[in-house]
């Protein structure tokens, strides 16, 4: 499921997104309910979403939540398009926007990175909102401004970096997918990871016999560096083998990217700078 954000009228959305106007105020009445606010309707839909889904996500359910119609919201955010626009761009309120100085820049790259896959793994909704068009709020923007901040450290010119943050991006984003989907592959499917594999091993070794002749690259990486077998760090809330796998996976691959970095600033890689104006938000 994808979702594409800035599908509600421009000018409310980026008006709610950047609190540019006060939405009008509620008709109050009598009890003792708190009035509604633009931030508490946004808390309410990321609970939900991180909760129950993206597919569980609606007016009606934020409002239940609020314990509220969903008419009351209306008030406050015209609907669900840029209900989600707020959503996403709240989501990343939660990130750093500054690492200690060093003189070290592959630490806070690497810190950065593993915050923003956290935040992903926290919230996997997120990662059904398409990076097609971004959303265009303040903590989206913050985000992407601390890592064009800290690829600048390493020297390399605009060119390059604006590449490297397209490059970045879907990085990350791909290893807290598979890792979100490690951790909801077993209550999704009814079949634990062992029991899926073992099943469908035995019938691969049956069915294909003649497998390591067919893809022999395949059959001679997976011989001389399988993963651990399930089990190995298995115990009490031991990590799940598929999620350990990506996260291992993630950690592998960023430090070749940023091996790729270290060549290229060795090489005094820099690239044309990038014809204004960059597209606003562009990963």
């Amino acid at each position: 499921m994808v979702v594409f954000a800035g599908q509600g009228d421009a000018r409310r959305s980026l008006s709610l997104l950047w609190r540019a106007e006060v939405a009008a105020a509620p008709r109050t009445g009598p009890g003792p309910k708190p009035r509604l606010s633009v931030d508490a309707i946004v808390a309410a839909a990321i609970a939900v979403a991180d909760e129950e889904g993206m597919a569980a996500l609606s007016m009606r359910a934020v409002g239940d939540r609020l314990g509220r119609t969903a008419m009351a919201l209306y008030t406050h955010v015209p609907g669900k398009s840029e209900l989600l626009d707020l959503m996403y761009d709240a989501v990343h309120a939660e990130l750093p926007t500054s690492y200690p100085e060093s003189d070290d820049w592959r630490a806070p790259l690497t810190a950065w990175a593993g915050e923003v896959l956290e935040l992903y793994v926290r919230h996997p909704w997120v990662l059904q909102v398409s990076q097609a068009r971004p959303v265009l709020g303040p903590h989206e923007y913050a985000n992407l401004d601390t890592l064009v901040r800290l690829l600048g450290a390493t020297g390399l010119g605009a060119g390059t970096v604006r590449r490297l943050v397209g490059t970045l991006f879907p990085l990350v984003q791909g290893s807290a997918r598979t890792v979100a989907d490690a951790r909801s592959a077993a209550t999704a499917t009814g079949s634990s990871d062992e029991e899926w594999w073992a099943t469908r091993s035995a019938a691969l070794t049956e069915l294909v016999p003649d497998f390591a002749e067919r893809f022999p690259a395949v059959f001679r990486l997976e011989r001389e560096a399988a993963p651990e077998p399930y089990g190995a760090h298995d115990g009490q809330n031991a990590m799940p083998h598929p999620e350990r796998e990506a996260r291992e996976t993630f950690r592998v691959g960023l430090g070749v990217l940023l091996d790729g970095i270290e060549a290229a600033r060795g090489r005094g890689g820099g690239g044309p700078a990038p014809p204004p104006p960059p597209p606003p938000g562009a990963r």
